[in-house]
């Protein structure tokens, strides 16, 4: 495989914007598949998990081949559905480019931005495809201007379509001024003829924008241009390549995958304008041994091996690890090392997905996405290298989670098997999380969101034959500090046989949060070069353990920079245990003076609903306490954009549902943390 003729681009947007459908005309177009599945149906390549098509939605992302013009497509279709982001985060993680799918009918939606924050966070460059042509109601100028002004981005159009709703017939290529309609009855066949008569002169003044827009990209281009007011096709395409790359321009495209058209052309842009891995720029690994050594490693199959397991599937009897290679050539039947842990990992078999398809390899080299088996010790973001050269690249960040429900075993006998099973969703799901009520003793799993928890739970019963008994869904209320505090401990202890002894003084106080950063922040003061680093990192590993557990409710605490002030030893006596204890009761000593608050999760909530039921559908959201930051008016259609506690969020679609008659829409996104009210805080924590 050439590796300036491979492309790792994904798929991604709001929920039901028609990613997966693109993606089966995609492979069907290339020669993957011989039949096109609908998601209506439950018969797609992508979906084939039992509640995938069962839902009609996508849950995980799945991984699908296929070639194109001499190139070779790796394609990721992710999820759609806010409670599923994490796994666009993982997978925009490790590809080179994306294609952001938009309907036309409802433009820029709630998951969009997410999506597109998450593509900006990873330099991803990307192209746009306004797909839902042919629906009643859309509208391609204005879902360009909501690409432009919602998301920020340099859009330049390089087709139009040709009519819209029931007069959609085709597009327009911008570059070649030609047009393009579907000739049978799937699409497979395309026909260029002339632009119709009516049509040129509002192509020529659209071609005429898309010039500027590229001529401005370089000084060389906009001298020809301003002489001779022309640039030639392939002039166009190589600036539009270079400067999707820069991510100074994001071309947009536009069709109906539903009713095949534009599918081919937006292939070829993938070819013609997203990055192969040799265009990426080379990634930074630091020094697993030695710290604050930073190395750069470039797109090499003969390079050191550094790969990332970016996803993980628990099944039996073997789980599945989903890596990209980055640099170097992987073999199987090979021993790795684990760069997060130090252990050594074996390397059994190499796969090439096909969706749930596996071909086995013998090997697979830099810029591959491939799956392994072996692996016993590796997680999600951990880096899988040679001993000789152990590097750790920067791992990947997950949202927090906001709400749980508790589950429990409906026999006792089967408690063991519960936890074995909850361990498996952790592993696969980091967005999961498991935890014990100390209180109550009961066990609580938390997630993205309601449709999130309730798809683990289906898991756990269907996947895992796990019976169990679940409760309401509750709120994954956090815990931070208003102020500044200090804790002074001092820990002298007889413990098994052996005098343990740790002084530690701790500073604590609020870090402002930033979503493109970790939310927490440990500084050193201790300067003496005799104190041994081990105990540094004890008393780290201390505050870190406390942070999980607050002062409060025994909530996570977010949202902190602690510093360590002072640390005395005491020669022959002081361990690393005596300092991981010294540092978690400082910890809660320091977070009790610095007045801690009870945060909750504020949801940004999207509805769009008809104009005859907007008054009763906005006092249904002020009785849930909700700021309404905008209306909007699309077409017949109003949109409602407002931030609400998730706490008062609980069934808000069936609500929703009866207060329309089932025709208003609503979505919802993790905002940000806010400070519980008195009241509200008493009948939390007491």
């Amino acid at each position: 495989m050439e590796l300036a003729r491979l492309r790792n681009i994904g798929i991604a947007a709001h929920i039901d914007a028609g990613k997966t459908t693109t993606t089966e005309r995609m492979l069907y177009y290339t020669g993957r598949t011989h039949k096109m599945g609908e998601v209506d149906d439950g018969t797609t390549t992508t979906d084939f998990d039992e509640q995938e098509q069962k839902r009609g939605i996508t849950i995980y992302s799945a991984a699908v081949s296929c070639p194109w013009k001499d190139h070779t497509i790796n394609l990721i279709d992710t999820p759609g559905h806010v409670d599923f982001t994490a796994e666009v985060e993982r997978s925009l993680r490790v590809l080179d480019g994306m294609v952001a799918v938009f309907s036309a009918k409802e433009g820029v939606e709630a998951q969009s931005e997410t999506v597109w924050r998450q593509a900006d966070r990873y330099e991803v460059p990307r192209i746009c495809f306004i797909n839902k042509m042919d629906r009643i109601g859309a509208d391609f100028a204005a879902t360009v201007d909501a690409i432009r002004n919602r998301l920020g981005a340099p859009a330049v159009p390089l087709q139009i379509p040709i009519g819209a709703a029931d007069d959609f017939e085709g597009i327009i290529d911008l570059i070649d001024m030609r047009a393009i309609f579907a000739t049978d009855d799937l699409g497979a066949e395309v026909e260029e003829r002339d632009i119709p008569e009516h049509l040129l002169e509002n192509a020529g003044l659209e071609r005429q924008a898309m010039l500027e827009a590229v001529a401005e990209q370089s000084e060389s281009l906009m001298e020809k241009y301003l002489s001779e007011g022309e640039l030639s096709a392939d002039e166009i395409r190589g600036a539009v390549r270079t400067a999707t790359l820069n991510r100074s321009m994001t071309p947009v495209l536009c069709g109906s995958a539903l009713h095949y058209v534009g599918v081919q052309r937006m292939l070829d842009a993938v070819c013609d304008y997203l990055p192969s891995p040799l265009d990426m720029p080379a990634i930074k690994a630091a020094d697993a041994r030695k710290e604050g050594v930073e190395h750069s490693l470039s797109c090499d199959p003969a390079g050191p091996l550094a790969a990332m397991v970016f996803k993980i599937v628990s099944e039996k009897p073997v789980d599945l690890y989903y890596a990209r290679i980055y640099s170097g050539t992987l073999k199987a039947s090979s021993r790795l090392l684990n760069a997060n842990t130090g252990d050594k990992e074996n390397i059994s078999r190499i796969f090439r997905m096909f969706a749930k398809r596996r071909d086995q390899l013998d090997r697979a080299v830099a810029g591959d996405i491939v799956a392994l088996i072996g692996p016993k010790g590796v997680l999600t973001g951990h880096t899988l290298c040679d001993a000789k050269n152990a590097f750790v690249l920067e791992t990947i960040e997950f949202p927090e989670t906001v709400i749980s429900v508790s589950v429990e075993p409906k026999s006792s006998k089967d408690r063991d098997k519960l936890f074995a099973a909850l361990r498996a969703l952790e592993k696969q799901d980091p967005t999961i999380r498991v935890s014990i009520n100390e209180e109550t003793g009961q066990t609580l799993i938390s997630g993205m969101g309601e449709l999130h928890l309730e798809v683990m739970v289906q898991r756990l019963k269907s996947d895992m034959n796990v019976d169990v008994a679940v409760g309401q869904p509750r709120v994954s209320y956090r815990e931070s500090v208003s102020g500044t505090g200090t804790g002074r401990v001092t820990f002298e202890r007889h413990i098994g046989g052996k005098d343990h002894y740790a002084e530690v003084e701790l500073r604590i106080e609020h870090r402002k949060h930033d979503p493109e950063q970790a939310n927490t922040e440990i500084d050193n003061e201790v300067t003496d070069e005799e104190f041994p680093q081990s105990f540094i990192e004890a008393i780290k590993l201390g505050i870190n353990e406390a942070s999980q557990s607050g002062t409060l409710g025994g909530y996570p605490v977010i949202d902190w920079k602690v510093t360590i002030a002072s640390a005395v030893q005491r020669e022959d006596q002081s361990t690393e245990l005596a300092f991981e204890t010294a540092a978690r009761m400082a910890f809660y000593e320091a977070m009790r003076e610095a007045k801690p608050v009870l945060l909750q999760p504020i949801m940004d909530v999207e509805v769009v609903t008809a104009d005859e039921y907007m008054g009763s559908i906005m006092a249904d959201l002020n009785s849930r306490k909700a700021v309404v930051r905008e209306t909007q008016i699309r077409d017949e259609d109003r949109i409602i954009l407002a931030e609400v506690p998730l706490s008062a969020m609980f069934g808000y679609v069936t609500k929703l549902r009866s207060l329309s008659q089932g025709r208003a829409t609503s979505s919802m996104t993790p905002l940000h943390y806010a400070s519980v009210t008195e009241e509200e805080m008493r009948a939390l924590v007491g």
